[in-house]
C-alpha cells in the first residue's frame, strides 16, 4: 500500500509540474489582471488547457496515493513538482538546466527521502471528528483571506507571487486532506455515501480556489518566487493535517535530527534552482 502511494504521489507532481509549467507559459501571454477574466483569457490558450489536463491527471494521482498512504507521506512528496517544473519548463521555454541546477534537484531529493525515511510518516485514519475538522477550517481559510487581503495589485510582484503561491499552497494541502476523508468514505460505503458527505463538496470548492489562486500567483510574478512558496507551503501545512485531523504520527526524539538536516538540504536545494534558472518566470514572453 505505502509503495503504491508513494508511486501514485509521484506521479501527481509529475502531472501537476507539466500543468504549472504550461500554465505559465500561458498566464505570461496575458496582459495584466486577475481574479475570473484571467481564467476567461487563459482558457482561449491551447497550452492553459494542456496545463489543466495536467492538474487534472495529477488531482487523479493524488486520490489514489490518499487511498493507500497517510496525507503526511504523500503530500510531501509532491515537493518534487519544483524539479519537475523546471525540467519541464526549460526545454519548452527553449533553455537548458545548468550544472548546478542538476545538483540542485540532487539536494531536493536527496533531501526529501532523508526526511521521509527518517519520519517514517503512519497512520490509516481518512475520517476526523468534526471538533478537529472546525478549527483546522478556520485556521486554513482565515490564513487564505489574509494572504489574498496583503497581495492586492501594486504590491512588488516578488512579494505577490510568494504570498498567493502560499495561499494556493494552504489551499492544496486543504484540499488533499478533504480529498482524502472522501475517498475514505468511497471506499467504505460507496459512492452513495461519497456524494452524501461535506467533504466531497468542499475538496471540489477548495480546489477551484487553489487553481485560481495559483493562476493569479503566477501572473502575478516568477516561477521562482511562486514556486518553492507553494511546494515548500504544501507539504508543511498538509504536514500538520494530517497530524491534527487524522492522528498521522512521525518520528521524534533523535530522529529530529536527520528530518531536519534532510528539511535543509531541500531548502538549500529549492534555493539553489531558483538562483540557477532566475529567468525562468520571464522566458515564455
Amino acid at each position: 500500500m505505502i509503495a503504491l502511494a508513494v508511486l501514485f504521489a509521484l506521479l501527481g507532481a509529475a502531472s501537476n509540474a507539466m500543468g504549472t509549467a504550461f500554465q505559465r507559459k500561458a498566464a505570461a501571454r496575458v496582459p495584466e489582471g486577475g481574479g475570473l477574466r484571467l481564467i476567461l483569457e487563459l482558457a482561449h490558450q491551447p497550452a492553459w488547457l494542456i496545463g489543466i489536463a495536467g492538474v487534472a491527471g495529477a488531482a487523479l494521482f493524488q486520490a489514489l496515493a490518499l487511498v493507500n498512504g497517510p496525507l503526511s507521506l504523500v503530500q510531501p512528496l509532491f515537493i518534487l513538482e519544483l524539479p519537475f517544473a523546471l525540467m519541464i519548463a526549460i526545454p519548452l521555454l527553449h533553455r537548458s538546466l545548468p550544472g548546478a541546477g542538476w545538483w540542485a534537484v540532487a539536494g531536493v531529493v536527496a533531501g526529501l527521502g532523508l526526511v521521509l525515511v527518517a519520519a517514517d510518516p503512519s497512520g490509516a485514519d481518512t475520517s476526523a471528528p468534526m471538533a478537529r475538522w472546525i478549527p483546522m477550517l478556520i485556521l486554513c481559510l482565515s490564513a487564505v483571506a489574509v494572504a489574498v487581503a496583503v497581495s492586492r495589485p501594486g504590491r512588488p510582484p516578488l512579494f505577490r507571487a510568494a504570498v498567493l503561491g502560499s495561499a494556493s499552497a494552504i489551499s492544496n494541502a486543504l484540499t488533499a486532506a478533504l480529498l482524502k476523508s472522501a475517498m475514505g468514505t468511497l471506499e467504505d460505503d460507496g459512492f452513495g455515501a461519497f456524494l452524501s458527505v461535506w467533504q466531497t463538496y468542499g475538496f471540489v470548492v477548495t480546489g477551484i480556489g487553489a487553481v485560481l489562486l495559483l493562476e493569479n500567483a503566477l501572473q502575478a510574478g516568477p516561477l521562482a518566487a511562486s514556486q518553492p512558496a507553494l511546494t515548500i507551503g504544501d507539504a508543511t501545512v498538509s504536514l500538520f493535517l494530517g497530524v491534527f485531523l487524522f492522528g498521522e504520527t512521525i518520528r521524534t526524539g533523535w530522529w529530529l535530527l536527520p528530518e531536519l538536516a534532510g528539511a535543509g538540504l531541500v531548502l538549500w536545494g529549492v534555493l539553489r534552482l531558483t538562483r540557477v534558472v532566475p529567468h525562468v518566470g520571464e522566458l515564455a514572453h
